[in-house]
């Protein structure tokens, strides 16, 4: 991404509705994945590491970034080593090191994103389980998708096959951000009307933010219980096959 977009990220997201919220429902998640003590973590493209702190309540977190400025304010954080590395074929790390590994708004950048779950996938000690999410729905492609490089958006359908295809098991799949959807969807639709234009990473009133986060995080009380049928994003777990 643009570097100037991970300084902006790193502004905002202690904050920002979307990354609270995003971050409340994935602790969830992984609540629900019962993972050993002192579980072995790595965070994919964990960008300016604001998930990092999270991760480490659940074990010892690495994250891996790619862009050298993002990792380096990643590191600023001193919640686990950030190192340099590339999907699908660049990763610093031997073969089955993670009990979990989190993939979040990462795989919709990548060129080859089967040959990025495949090798994921070989990180995973026997248990291991990915998480990732992405964006839903190419029918809300616009402006957003653009300035922050993503290569694609997803069905739930489309989803599942690049997870087939790189040789790993979906355990949970669901779309999420479903209660915003009426709000967000349209304004993505208008913002096709219009060319590329600056990142809208900013922070809304504090009361909206306070209320967006709330209504955003309450869906983590039914995920991963519950799939939820539409959403700006989806959701998934993943399993290798003898896992």
């Amino acid at each position: 991404m643009d570097p100037q977009i991970y300084l902006k990220m790193r502004a905002v997201e202690d904050r920002h509705w979307w990354f609270v919220g995003r971050r409340r429902i994935i602790d969830s998640v992984i609540q629900s994945l019962h993972l050993p003590e002192h579980a072995d973590i790595l965070d994919v493209g964990c960008g300016t590491g604001g998930n990092l702190s999270l991760l480490q309540r659940y074990g010892r977190a690495t994250g891996v970034e790619l862009d050298n400025a993002a990792r380096e304010l990643a590191n600023q954080r001193q919640q686990g080593e950030v190192l340099p590395g590339r999907l699908p074929d660049d990763l610093p790390f031997a073969a089955h090191s993670f009990d979990l590994v989190v993939l979040l708004d990462v795989l919709e950048h990548l060129e080859d994103d089967r040959a990025s779950l495949a090798a994921l996938g070989g990180l995973l000690k026997p248990g291991g389980r990915i998480v990732l999410t992405v964006p839903a729905f190419p029918m809300l492609w616009g402006p957003h998708d653009q300035t922050h490089h993503h290569k694609r958006r997803y069905r739930s359908a489309t989803l599942r096959a690049v997870i087939m295809q790189a040789g790993l098991e979906t355990a949970y799949l669901s779309y999420f951000n479903t209660w915003l959807f009426p709000l967000i969807a349209p304004i993505r639709l208008l913002q096709r009307l219009q060319p590329p234009g600056k990142s809208d990473l900013a922070i809304p009133p504090a009361i909206v933010n306070q209320a967006l986060t709330t209504l955003f995080a309450s869906e983590g009380f039914l995920l991963p219980q519950v799939r939820l049928p539409f959403g700006i994003s989806l959701l998934a777990v993943l399993k290798s096959p003898e896992g």
